[in-house]
């Protein structure tokens, strides 16, 4: 390293193996840049096109999507570069995210569609839910459904995160937002008041974790809980993620009509256009739209036709 550093300067002799040094990743990073390691550690950064990166996808993960490929080896080798651009001064990598003909081509070549249409929550759907649901499921779900939590946010509750007086609930930083207090309505507040908190454990290490709002340690263990509660009430099965984020933008904005970027704010979207264009769900009918090109015709033609025996009736007094 030091020699080819004299030769060719620091920039240039810094290797991917290098970068990750510099870096400081979560677990879960952590674990994805393994294999990547593995695969390209020895190359130097210089080397290292967006191109490149894309192409690990097909060798390392075959038969995931170009999403899948995307989030777990595009991104975090990526961040590996470009904190080493940061520190280091070595060269800036910008990658160009795969398009919809790479991404149908993979769907092919795997024989699954990608990017399945979510469904959002109703608020039929929502109170079928909770009348099945004991509370702490019918609580959270209406949690969701009202403030547009994830649900590692809402799962990480704990009682010191409530404050009752202004009906407020601190939420956890997420998605490049920090932690922030949000209002609740009285009644959700009231509803999360009437909770008493539980201890739950850790799966993994089998510790006692503090005590949490909705008794949940992590942010898939209502999953099984709530396949039950949905068969049980005759609904379809919504993920958490469905249920609110989705269901909260699609009930505000479609079902209600609250402008665009009120309620990107209420749910805390830095920008209205990445939830116009992921969750806002149309819900009528596409008979029903050509119905109305039909409609509006024949109300044009009677009001032309009436138009033009007017100016018939006049042109023969005339």
């Amino acid at each position: 390293m030091q020699i080819r550093k004299h030769i060719v300067g620091e920039e240039r002799a810094l290797r991917f193996a290098d970068a990750t040094e510099l870096y400081q990743p979560d677990s879960r990073s952590a674990r994805q840049l393994l294999p990547i390691l593995d695969e390209i550690g020895s190359l130097p950064l210089a080397a290292i096109t967006g191109r490149l990166l894309k192409n690990l996808g097909p060798k390392l993960r075959p038969n995931a999507s170009t999403d899948t490929w995307w989030r777990e080896i595009v991104t975090p080798a990526r961040a590996v570069i470009n904190n080493a651009h940061e520190l280091k001064g070595t060269p800036l990598l910008r990658v160009r995210r795969y398009d919809q003909f790479e991404r149908n081509a993979q769907d092919k070549r795997r024989g699954k569609t990608s990017r399945v249409e979510r469904v959002p929550a109703t608020r039929a759907w929502i109170d079928a839910f909770c009348a099945e649901a004991d509370p702490y499921n019918a609580a959270m779900a209406r949690f969701m459904f009202e403030t547009a939590a994830r649900i590692d946010q809402a799962v990480s509750l704990t009682p010191d995160d409530l404050r009752s007086e202004k009906c407020q609930v601190r939420v956890k930083a997420q998605k490049g937002h920090p932690e922030s207090w949000i209002a609740v309505s009285p009644e959700m507040m009231a509803e999360l008041q009437e909770l008493r908190p539980k201890r739950p454990r850790n799966r993994r290490t089998g510790a006692i974790l503090p005590p949490r709002v909705f008794g949940y340690a992590s942010s898939t263990g209502y999953n099984s809980r709530w396949k039950t509660i949905c068969r049980r009430a005759g609904i379809p099965y919504l993920s958490a993620h469905a249920a609110g984020r989705h269901g909260f933008f699609t009930e505000l904005v479609i079902r209600q009509g609250v402008d665009p970027v009120t309620a990107a704010r209420a749910g805390r979207w830095s920008d209205a256009n990445l939830p116009m264009s992921i969750y806002a769900h149309p819900e009528s009918d596409e008979a029903d739209i050509r119905a109305r090109f039909r409609t509006r015709s024949v109300q044009t033609d009677s009001s032309n036709n009436g138009n033009l025996q007017k100016e018939n009736g006049e042109m023969g007094n005339g």
